[in-house]
């Protein structure tokens, strides 16, 4: 009895599907990355702020705070996300980036 291979077994074009829910699988998390960074950003500034309002008296700081967060939230993913490095996205540290420089890796 000849044993058949979990390769042999899967059709043609399997690997090129595998591929696809990869890349889709990839995109979905770098999208809840985004959403939950702006979020995080938008509920610690906006703590924050509501903390130091309660304690001056002054109730602004809690939306002013909240502002604050997402523009600080937006920045940090446009800095981690936002840079293309070889044509694709993510070239934030971490992520496959060299941070600063230019393509050839020197400060030129």
């Amino acid at each position: 009895m000849a044993t058949v291979s979990t390769r042999e077994r899967r059709g043609p074009g399997q690997e090129e599907r595998d591929q696809e829910a990869a890349s889709r699988a990839l995109g979905l998390s770098t999208g809840w990355n985004v959403f939950s960074y702006l979020i995080a950003g938008m509920l610690a500034y906006g703590g924050i702020g509501w903390l130091v309002g309660r304690a001056v008296h002054v109730p602004l700081l809690f939306p002013i705070g909240m502002i604050v967060g997402l523009g600080i939230s937006v920045g940090w993913v446009i800095y981690r996300y936002g840079r293309a490095v070889d044509g694709e996205l993510g070239g934030g540290p971490g992520r496959g980036g060299h941070g600063h420089g230019n393509e050839r890796g020197d400060d030129r």
